[in-house]
């Protein structure tokens, strides 16, 4: 099986203990290795995602944010055709419910 394309926008939901936090996730290729930045449109934060990799239908990242807190975020996503499920993890705390879809694809 082919592995999915997941390059071009993402909007994502992060159901977290304070609340449902948003982001936009842009994937993209460059020289057949893929790289994304996360985009905090409330605070207007871009972060890098660092150990990007996808296995199959599972993406997995690594990021830190700033707001509304200091934290280092781990991922881990399946992606179903322009849908995508999974968790993120923050050090000690609870893992979170992450959602979302591709609203551009590159």
């Amino acid at each position: 099986m082919a592995e999915p394309a997941v390059t071009g926008t993402w909007r994502l939901v992060i159901d977290t203990p304070i609340g449902k936090q948003h982001a936009v996730l842009e994937l993209s290729t460059q020289d057949g290795v893929l790289r994304g930045v996360a985009k905090d449109d409330k605070h207007g934060d871009e972060i890098p995602l660092t150990d990007l990799a996808l296995d199959g239908d599972r993406l997995t990242w690594a990021q830190s944010i700033r707001r509304p807190m200091r934290l280092n975020l781990t991922f881990d996503v399946t992606i179903t055709g322009d849908e995508l499920t999974g968790r993120a993890k923050a050090g000690r705390l609870p893992s979170s419910k992450v959602s979302g879809h591709r609203v551009t694809p590159v």
